[in-house]
């Protein structure tokens, strides 16, 4: 048990001082070519990534964007019920240290904060954090696990 709380104080961290680093440092993001008003990381084949600052009062993509009440009461069940399995799961883990650092976001300045753009041939993925990549990471690794454990279980 403490080592998943060391890990989630660590990227609770990391998501904090990225988000700080980016509210005081980064432009936002505007419209035009690549880096889009930002810092450039890298452009290559179609494939580009820069640091542009932007809020999002939403959840992914935006989606709710108007009941925030609602998304963050939402938000804090989801954390109770993951902090029930968190012991269990490293994946669990890295979904629930996500989930904590976008609802301090929320709880502080009501918008998360987020910096990491990436556009494909010209489709703009939606602009994302530390912690959304934590939940994301975990998601992908939870599916991953359940998968090879079906096919070993049926074998």
């Amino acid at each position: 048990m403490r080592k998943w709380v060391l890990f989630i104080a660590f990227l609770l961290c990391l998501d904090l001082v990225t988000k700080i680093l980016a509210e005081h440092h980064l432009p936002p993001l505007s419209g035009g070519r690549y880096p889009f008003g930002g810092i450039p990381i890298f452009s290559l084949g179609g494939v580009s990534c820069s640091l542009n600052y932007v809020v999002n009062t939403g959840a992914a993509w935006g989606l709710f964007a108007d009941h925030s009440t609602i998304l963050f009461a939402l938000r804090i069940g989801m954390i109770l019920a993951l902090l029930l399995f968190a012991h269990k799961s490293w994946p669990i883990v890295l979904i629930l240290s996500g989930a904590i650092g976008n609802v301090i976001d929320s709880f502080l300045y009501g918008y998360v904060i987020d910096f990491i753009h990436f556009t494909f041939w010209n489709y703009h993925f939606p602009v994302f954090n530390v912690a959304d990549s934590c939940i994301t990471i975990g998601i992908v690794w939870l599916m991953w696990s359940q998968r090879n454990c079906q096919q070993r279980c049926s074998l």
